[in-house]
């Protein structure tokens, strides 16, 4: 039985019901009466078991025993009217606060006909007790009080209510400004309704209701003024824009920051900046920071010491006098600002030497693959050479002749790209006959079959970009072979219009090996993908080489036994 009961007491509204019903007893038996103040001791301890404020399960040490129960005896041993009218109007406050947090409907009109209640015994019992007696209305007022506040306790009691077990009681939401507000309208309406009645000498009903009608004029304009309408902003407005700038032009350090941001490219000289207009407030002295492996100073050491920690930013301030709560969260938000500014700065400047590792793990590659495909010509030529009898004398003089000047400007053309970049200006055009020829003798030992069809003429082709390609596409066919079978067959094929013109040329480098893997199709050609016999670059190199000359290489076919690429014109 007396397990249930506790349960029972544990709910949050059954609780304020029987705490309420014994404030009701000691409000009738009256402040004076011996039994009326134990019941207010017994509400009093009700009261601290469903407070909002601190967990009911909490300890309290000694020292705040004592205090609890000397502020107790103190205000039981003093109970008078006004205590009790101050301490109604307080609970009332208190319970108006946590409706605002209250999301279920049924427990928000709950907490509201308490509201209704300590305003009728407000209102209805004690205030007309300070009345002068010759203007009380006090036994006028006395059937409300014995008979209307039973009834809303009854119905408080039978209001329903979740059939869920009472959770463990722990502090909970409630508006501070909202409950002082209401407190603040309570004071007002109990002063305001006596003012009425001793300045005018009016009733005490007609006192309540002019007080009632003035406030809610007053709050109506006070309603208006805040937004107005109309295009025209009101008191909310500014009272926004003080929030945003307690002691700190938010507009100004915003203004300040994103100046800084833009002309400063270093992180720390940026933030150094941007924290030295901090001492422009009169109130700051100076400060410190702190990132990863680099700290500064700006202004002096003050009196006063505040941390905020905004990573990757730690920060102490100095200043002449202890920051308020309201200037702590502030100055977190905008140092939360300054640091997210700080961050995408260290961000920019990874970027930046990330571009730069880039720049030379391309040029790196790309000079490679060139010197690898220099190295092959001259392997071929030593070839050529070794094999070349007394008879193939003026045949391997007459080639040399041809192949060592080109072998010569490429060379040429490889150191030249150490020290710039090369685009479509840098490539000289040769003949793509001649261009077709070197190319067949270069590889005329290495068992590659050489297709051409149709009539080169005067056509004139980008001869560092078409060199890349073929290279590349070819040591890569060689390579597979070497891993596929020596019977694996390579194709490459040339074919140009009946024009003679580069429009409608295309170049194609096939073999009947294995496909490439459909992860790395999608980027093939568009980004550096994974090898296993290189950097996996060298493709990726070339294709960029044949799109700042204005061509275009795809993946034209990827199937078992049938791999090829296609060089050409972008179509229009």
């Amino acid at each position: 039985m007396l397990n249930w009961m506790s349960r029972l007491l544990l709910r949050q509204e059954v609780l304020l019901v029987v705490l309420l019903a014994f404030f009701y007893g000691a409000l009738a038996l009256g402040p004076r009466a011996l039994l009326g103040q134990g019941l207010w001791l017994v509400h009093v301890g009700l009261f601290i078991l469903w407070q909002p404020f601190v967990e009911t399960a909490r300890r309290l040490s000694a020292l705040e025993l004592v205090g609890v129960l000397g502020g107790v005896a103190l205000l039981t041993f003093n109970l008078n009217l006004w205590l009790l009218i101050f301490w109604t109007a307080t609970l009332a406050a208190v319970v108006g606060g946590r409706v605002l947090y209250v999301r279920q409907r049924r427990q928000r009109i709950f907490l509201l006909l308490a509201f209704g209640y300590l305003l009728v015994a407000l209102l209805g019992w004690l205030v007309p007790q300070v009345v002068p007696q010759r203007l009380s209305p006090a036994s006028e007022l006395e059937p409300l009080f014995r008979y209307a506040l039973p009834l809303l306790l009854l119905l408080m009691l039978l209001w329903p209510r979740t059939a869920s077990p009472a959770p463990v009681r722990r502090a909970e939401m409630v508006d501070f400004v909202y409950s002082l507000f209401v407190l603040l309208l309570l004071a007002v309406l109990v002063l305001g309704s006596l003012a009425f009645m001793l300045l005018d000498g009016t009733s005490y009903g007609a006192s309540v209701a002019s007080t009632v009608l003035v406030m809610a004029l007053l709050l109506f304009l006070l309603a208006w003024a805040w937004d107005p309408r109309g295009g025209f902003a009101g008191f909310g407005v500014f009272f926004s824009r003080y929030l945003m700038s307690v002691a700190l032009p938010f507009e100004q350090w915003m203004r300040r920051l994103t100046l800084h941001a833009e002309r400063e490219a270093d992180p720390e000289l940026f933030l150094t900046r941007t924290l030295e207009e901090l001492l422009v407030l009169p109130w700051m002295v100076g400060g410190e920071w702190r990132a990863e492996h680099r700290s500064g100073t700006f202004g002096g050491q003050g009196e006063f010491q505040q941390t905020f920690e905004c990573p990757p930013l730690s920060l102490s301030l100095s200043t002449r006098h202890k920051l308020s709560p309201a200037l702590i969260l502030h100055f977190h938000l905008l140092l939360r600002l300054l640091a997210e500014f700080y961050l995408a700065k260290l961000r920019g400047r990874t970027l930046q030497q990330m571009s730069y590792v880039q720049a030379v793990h391309e040029t790196g590659a790309r000079l490679t693959h060139d010197v690898k495909n220099l190295l092959q010509s001259l392997t071929n030529l030593c070839h050529v050479a070794e094999t070349a009898g007394p008879d193939d004398a003026e045949r391997f003089q007459a080639l040399m002749q041809r192949q060592l000047p080109m072998v010569t400007q490429r060379l040429r053309q490889t150191l030249d790209k150490l020290e710039q970049r090369p685009d479509a200006s840098d490539m000289p055009e040769v003949l793509a006959a001649d261009w077709w020829s070197a190319l067949v003798q270069r590889y005329a030992n290495q068992g590659v079959a050489f297709t051409l069809r149709g009539t080169l003429g005067n056509a004139r082709v980008p001869a560092s970009a078409f060199d890349a390609v073929a290279d590349n596409l070819l040591q890569n066919a060689l390579g597979k072979r070497v891993q596929d079978g020596a019977g694996l067959p390579v194709t490459v094929s040339l074919s140009a219009p009946d024009t003679g013109r580069v429009e409608g040329l295309v170049l194609r480098v096939e073999d009947e090996g294995s496909p490439v893997a459909e992860t790395l199709v999608d980027d093939l050609g568009r980004a550096p993908v994974a090898s296993a016999s290189g950097l996996g670059i060298g493709l990726y190199q070339a294709a960029r080489l044949a799109a700042g000359a204005g061509y275009e290489l795809s993946l034209e076919e990827n199937r078992p036994g049938r791999v090829c690429f296609r060089l050409a014109l972008p179509s229009p």
